[in-house]
């Protein structure tokens, strides 16, 4: 299933089940692995499949998954960045201490939240927040606004923390990439999150909007005859994931979907507008 193959009625449902959680101020809207360890993979279809087959009997599709035929659903994220895009230049150099932010959606209908995050790295481990806030707020919060002028609760201490690393930067929206998901999770106290992404594309932009729709978006060759495999936990490595990797041969990488579109929408020429046009002029 491709992105342009995804029903309305498929990407509300998966909306609202992203809503029911987000009600409460000190949860994630997605159950995320807020603190872990992750690890990256590029490998092909076929390979995919055959993990797939291998991990069903210690994890589940997430709940999300379990709404989709086929278990794939789509996620849309705005990347900000500086003028000089230091946030891409820190991931391409792998600097070890570093941060990306993003607004992510999961829809493009507008009554259903999208999502303020800041994704740290701290040598290996992964530090992840978020702030749920209605559509209409994205631009104004990017300028600064303070709070929601409307009266739903958010995680005020996430979306404070977002706009002063923004500030710090001056960063503006920079990328939009999108891509289908397909998740499995376990609920145990080691949790584990193992996630194949297909299907991911990019579109250069300076606006402060959030949607899956629309024209301009191009392929990023990363996955074309290939998928994204991530492995999160938060404990120690579980053994059948030891076997798991040197049964498959899997060598992890650094696989960054926004530094990598960045990289290929330079080579064909679609940086320069964005830089020259920058969110804070």
């Amino acid at each position: 299933m491709t992105i342009s193959q995804t029903t309305k009625t498929g990407s509300e449902s998966v909306a609202k089940a992203k809503d029911r959680p987000a009600k409460d101020a000190n949860r994630s809207g997605d159950r995320m692995l807020a603190c872990r360890f992750e690890l990256k993979y590029l490998i092909t279809e076929a390979k995919a499949a055959a993990i797939e087959r291998y991990i069903r009997p210690f994890l589940e599709y997430d709940r999300y998954s379990k709404l989709q035929r086929g278990g794939m659903y789509p996620i849309v994220s705005l990347y900000c960045d500086s003028p000089d895009m230091q946030l891409c230049r820190e991931t391409l150099t792998g600097m070890k201490n570093r941060f990306k932010l993003r607004i992510r959606s999961y829809t493009d209908e507008p009554e259903y939240p999208r999502f303020f995050e800041i994704k740290r790295r701290i040598n290996q481990v992964i530090l992840k927040s978020r702030a749920r806030v209605m559509d209409e707020d994205v631009a104004p919060l990017l300028m600064g606004r303070q709070s929601p002028a409307r009266g739903y609760t958010t995680d005020e201490a996430a979306l404070n923390q977002f706009q002063l690393y923004a500030a710090s930067i001056h960063a503006g929206p920079r990328v939009l990439i999108r891509y289908m998901r397909q998740a499995f999770e376990n609920t145990t106290e080691n949790r584990v999150r193992v996630t194949f992404d297909r299907d991911l594309c990019y579109k250069v932009t300076d606006k402060p909007i959030v949607r899956l729709g629309g024209s301009g978006w191009q392929r990023n060759v990363l996955t074309e005859g290939h998928v994204i495999l991530e492995i999160k936990f938060t404990g120690t490595f579980p053994t059948w994931l030891s076997r798991m990797a040197a049964l498959f041969g899997l060598k992890a990488r650094s696989v960054s979907k926004f530094a990598t579109s960045i990289e290929q929408a330079c080579a064909l020429g679609y940086c320069a507008p964005v830089l020259r046009n920058g969110w804070y002029g």
